[in-house]
């Protein structure tokens, strides 16, 4: 009888230490699957049918006030209709936390065109309304991302409605290369060529552009591509516009300058203003481009002037004010434009 006890009483210790080893699993799997890198992840993304009837909203947790920390939310809009398009358009309360250096790394919402596989934007901050956004196909993805640190307020607000089918609309001509590169050039920063090039997705692709990534080079060697701050293009840009077309010092002989060849000045000669340097880069499409002051200042500068004196063998020395031509600014101007 007491050998039987002892059985039942192993037994039952043995399954109750086997369904504690199995519920502290499933709590640490629980764990895992909560927070991922600081970031709550959801197993499934929230299915969202678009019917013609009506429309309706999406919205960040609490909004419009703070929404939550280590957030991740993901709606995938399906349109009813076989043939229909999505549009959703964003509440004019809208702010997340702001980006860093432009880009928006941290709390942000996403758009995403699952037919194409293109990423129609990302949005954070407070300083504008994302526009309005439509999909190419029925479906159409969006994500809502915070980390650990800095919630903001409001958040984001979206409504959704479905779009009538249309004939498919004619693809747009891409601008003639000529046309593009001289548009580009005009521009400033790498982040102006990208916002010029694609409004809504500029921050992405400033961020791909910039995502380290491994290249061949040569035959036989690999190496990390440049990361961001190693190589600054708006840098390497400044220094062409500042060593391009502009003024700069010039040395020029008075007596030459003042077309006085009967007196001498002191010193000599005086550093001035010119406009100086090349054109290659010139927006006109021509054949000859050649830098031209664009706005002419003259100054006063003073001097020793010395003169033979009428009917006597010394020199009179005077002090006195001569003009002199400056460049302020200057400019690229083609030849044949004048033609």
């Amino acid at each position: 009888m007491i050998q039987l006890l002892l059985v039942l009483l192993a037994s039952s210790l043995q399954q109750h230490g086997v369904e504690a080893e199995s519920s502290h699993i499933s709590k640490l799997h629980h764990s895992a699957a909560k927070e991922q890198n600081g970031v709550q992840e959801s197993q499934h993304e929230k299915m969202v049918s678009v019917s013609a009837e009506g429309e309706g909203e999406l919205h960040s947790p609490n909004f419009p006030r703070v929404y939550p920390r280590s957030t991740m939310l993901v709606w995938r809009l399906v349109a009813a209709n076989e043939n229909a398009r999505i549009q959703i358009t964003f509440d004019q309360r809208f702010g997340l936390e702001d980006p860093e250096d432009g880009i928006c790394k941290y709390d942000f919402v996403e758009v995403e065109d699952p037919v194409s596989g293109a990423v129609l934007g990302r949005w954070c901050g407070t300083q504008s309304v994302p526009g309005p956004q439509v999909s190419s196909g029925r479906q159409l993805r969006i994500r809502f991302s915070s980390d650990e640190y800095f919630p903001s307020e409001p958040g984001f607000s979206v409504r959704y409605t479905l779009l009538p089918q249309q004939s498919e609309a004619p693809v747009p001509a891409v601008p003639p290369v000529e046309v593009l590169s001289e548009a580009v050039s005009q521009l400033g920063t790498v982040e102006e060529v990208l916002r010029y090039l694609e409004p809504e997705r500029w921050q992405l692709d400033m961020e791909d552009l910039y995502k380290p990534t491994w290249h061949l080079l040569g035959k036989s060697f690999i190496q990390p591509r440049k990361s961001r701050g190693i190589v600054d293009l708006n840098l390497l840009r400044e220094e062409v516009r500042l060593y391009s077309c502009t003024p700069r010092n010039f040395s020029v002989s008075l007596r030459e300058e003042l077309r006085r060849t009967d007196v001498i000045f002191w010193p000599s000669c005086l550093l001035v203003q010119r406009c100086g340097g090349n054109c290659a880069c010139c927006a006109h499409r021509c054949h000859d481009c050649q830098c031209q002051p664009t706005r002419v200042a003259k100054k006063y500068h003073e001097v020793l002037m010395l003169r033979h004196r009428a009917g006597s063998r010394g020199l009179q020395k005077t002090l006195t004010d001569v003009p002199l031509e400056h460049h302020e600014e200057c400019g690229c101007v083609c030849k044949d434009d004048s033609d």
